[in-house]
């Protein structure tokens, strides 16, 4: 029903060739931008109000008692929270402020712009059940491994505990329906805060897929071989984007013939190691920790991507 909307729309009213380019950008444009912003609005509303019943003080028992359970709780909880990686600082220094193990809290903040709950809609629309499961296992994964290595280098000496920068905290003690308007309130923030990398990525998803031979891609590919994959991680650094903003494209780079390690290793490395979040970071943590932090990532990543490249035949 939409998609014949939008097609009339554009063919009745704009008087646009059916079959031109323009056409078909704007028109793939429309569509997922509508359908993106939708699913985000509803999903964020739902996990929000969801999350406004679990119980802080239980919440930082069980981040506090170490271990890998401890690292595998903080990693979940990344991938439920809506987050990029810039949101995610907040979040992270509460609980170093709450005395959470280092490496507890680096599974969290890994985790947590890699996955959120709307990437995870979109990619099940975009690339099915098999991929979809295998990114988010994967991103915990590397929550995890992460904040375990971290955390076994004994590097607290390297935080800086009082950055003078005012913590997160949320306390919510709702009804039923203060809940339900938190999470709605919620989903719109989001949203403002989202729309425009959404609108840029779709558009930029838009022009490759209809102005940007295949055969191109498969040249840049050929060219790098097994480099590829680190390429990517490198290529991603410089650029700050939400995981949701840069799905569209890496949709697109995909059915040109990009291997999908590789797209989502250039995926995940715009979120979790953006510039951005490292100027950040070097507020809170000394420089050693934070390149250490990075290296640990980027390894992982790009190991990520050479084996989503390996199982690809199977996922696909």
């Amino acid at each position: 029903m939409l998609q014949q909307t939008i097609n009339w729309i554009m063919y009745s009213l704009m008087d646009l060739n059916s079959s031109s380019r323009l056409f078909a950008s704007l028109n793939y444009f429309i569509y997922d931008v509508i359908k993106i912003l939708f699913l985000m609005f509803l999903l964020i509303s739902f996990v929000t109000f969801l999350r406004t019943y679990i119980n802080q003080e239980k919440f930082k028992i069980w981040l506090s008692k170490g271990g890998i359970f401890s690292n595998i709780f903080a990693s979940i909880f990344g991938a439920i929270t809506p987050f990029c990686s810039c949101s995610s600082i907040p979040i992270y220094l509460s609980m170093i402020k709450a005395n959470i193990p280092l490496g507890v809290s680096f599974s969290f903040l890994v985790t947590s712009p890699i996955i959120n709950e709307y990437l995870v809609v979109l990619m099940l629309g975009f690339f099915g059940l098999k991929v979809t499961i295998a990114y988010i296992l994967s991103g915990i994964f590397l929550g995890v491994f992460s904040g375990m290595i971290l955390g076994r280098l004994k590097l607290e000496k390297y935080i800086i505990r009082d950055p003078g920068k005012k913590i997160l905290e949320i306390k919510i003690n709702y009804n039923f329906k203060k809940r339900v308007i938190f999470g709605l309130r919620e989903g719109k923030y989001i949203i403002k805060k989202l729309w425009i990398w959404v609108l840029a990525g779709v558009a930029l998803g838009a022009i490759i897929h209809n102005y940007i031979p295949q055969e191109l891609i498969e040249v840049i590919v050929g060219k790098t071989g097994v480099f590829a994959v680190p390429l990517s991680v490198l290529l991603g650094i410089p650029i700050y984007a939400n995981c949701v903003a840069i799905l569209p494209i890496a949709v697109i780079l995909f059915q040109k013939g990009l291997p999908l390690g590789t797209v989502l290793a250039f995926m995940m490395s715009l979120s979790a190691l953006s510039l951005p979040e490292a100027i950040i970071l070097k507020s809170v943590m000394k420089l050693k920790l934070l390149i250490l932090f990075f290296s640990i990532v980027a390894l992982g990543i790009i190991f990520t991507g050479y084996l989503f490249n390996f199982l690809q035949h199977i996922l696909i």
